[in-house]
């Protein structure tokens, strides 16, 4: 997958959550990319953002720098979700 399109979707995916707040914004933002994406697709936008992250709105970025340092955490603590 291009990485105008990887950029496009977590974009969208930030968008959703925006109204949150910027650091809930960008917890909700890693998360949802970290249980939902590809390992292919997480392993694309983190090469992405290495090389710059042009086009990643400020939350995304910050989103994807929390899925690079390993700050994404579950949501739920539920067993089975």
């Amino acid at each position: 997958m291009s990485p105008d399109k990887l950029v496009m979707m977590a974009n969208q995916i930030g968008r959703f959550f925006v109204a949150q707040g910027p650091d809930q914004a960008a917890q909700g933002t890693a998360e949802h990319i970290r249980q939902f994406w590809d390992p292919r697709m997480r392993a694309a936008i983190l090469e992405h953002l290495a090389a710059g992250g042009e086009g990643l709105d400020p939350h995304v970025r910050r989103a994807v720098e929390m899925l690079r340092d390993g700050q994404a955490a579950a949501i739920s603590s539920k067993p089975g979700q």
